[in-house]
C-alpha cells in the first residue's frame, strides 16, 4: 500500500507545484466524450442518452464512463463491457479535442504560472494516449512539465497516488503542491494526499454542483490563482516563522 512522501520543513515556505486536472478543469471535452458515447449507442442500435446525463459520469475514468452508460441505456446485461470500451475508444480517437473547447483563461493561466516559477502537471483519469492528444492539440501541453494519466500508473483519483506520483516526478514536496479540480473525485484525491485543492466553478462538479464541495477555495478562473497561491505562500511563510 502507497503511502505519503515524507518531506522536510524547510519547503513549507512555498507552493512549488500547481497540480491540475484536465476534464472540466481546463478542457470542457463533455462535448467530445458525450458525441463518443452517442455513436457507441448507434452501434447498438440505441438512442442517444441526454448530454447531463453522460456529463454527470465523466471523472472516474473511461471504464466506469462506459459502465454507467451501459447501465442508463439497459444494455448491461447484454453487451459486453470489453466490447463496449473497445468501440467507445474508437469513436473518442475520433472526436477528441474536436467538440470542446479550452476553458477562458486557462492557457494564459497556465503562462503566468510557468512565469512565475510554478512546476505544473496535469493530473487526469482520461487515458494517456488521449489525455496526451488532447494536450497537445489544445497548445496547453507546451506549458506543463507532466502528465500524469488514468493509465500513467496502477491508480487513478481519487486515489492519492496519482498526485504522490507527481509530486515525487517534479522533486517538489507534497505539503508544497496544490490540486486544482472540479469534481468530488479531485476533492476527495487531494484530501487523501494531504494538500490544498481549489475547485473551479465552472466544471463537472457532480450532482450537487461545485458550491457543495468543501475545498480549499473556490475560483472563477485560472486568472485567480496568481494571487490565491501567493496569498497561500504568505501564511505559510508566517506559519513557518511564529
Amino acid at each position: 500500500m502507497s503511502k505519503q512522501p515524507v518531506f522536510s520543513p524547510q519547503a513549507l515556505t512555498r507552493t512549488h507545484a500547481v497540480l491540475i486536472d484536465l476534464d472540466g478543469t481546463m478542457v470542457h471535452t463533455a462535448p467530445d466524450i458525450v458525441e463518443a458515447v452517442s455513436r457507441m449507442l448507434a452501434d447498438f442500435g440505441q438512442a442517444p442518452l441526454p448530454f447531463d446525463t453522460v456529463s454527470s459520469f465523466i471523472g472516474k475514468g473511461v471504464p466506469n464512463l462506459v459502465r454507467r452508460t451501459l447501465e442508463a441505456a439497459a444494455l448491461d446485461r447484454q453487451v459486453d463491457m470489453s466490447d463496449a470500451l473497445a468501440i467507445f475508444h474508437r469513436h473518442y480517437e475520433q472526436t477528441n479535442g474536436n467538440y470542446g473547447h479550452v476553458f477562458t483563461h486557462v492557457a494564459a493561466g497556465l503562462r503566468e504560472l510557468r512565469r512565475l516559477g510554478y512546476r505544473l502537471a496535469c493530473v487526469t483519469n482520461k487515458p494517456e494516449a488521449l489525455a496526451a492528444s488532447l494536450l497537445l492539440m489544445t497548445g496547453l501541453a507546451n506549458d506543463l512539465d507532466l502528465l500524469v494519466a488514468g493509465d500513467s500508473i496502477e491508480r487513478m483519483k481519487p486515489d492519492p497516488e496519482p498526485l504522490w506520483h507527481a509530486c515525487r516526478s517534479l522533486g517538489v514536496d507534497v505539503e508544497c503542491s496544490v490540486l486544482v479540480g472540479d469534481s468530488p473525485v479531485d476533492l476527495s484525491a487531494a484530501r487523501a494526499a494531504g494538500m490544498p485543492v481549489f475547485i473551479v466553478s465552472y466544471g463537472y462538479g457532480g450532482p450537487d454542483g461545485p458550491a457543495a464541495l468543501q475545498c480549499d477555495a473556490m475560483i472563477d478562473s485560472f486568472a485567480q490563482l496568481p494571487a490565491l497561491l501567493a496569498s497561500r505562500e504568505e501564511r505559510l511563510r508566517a506559519d513557518a516563522g511564529s
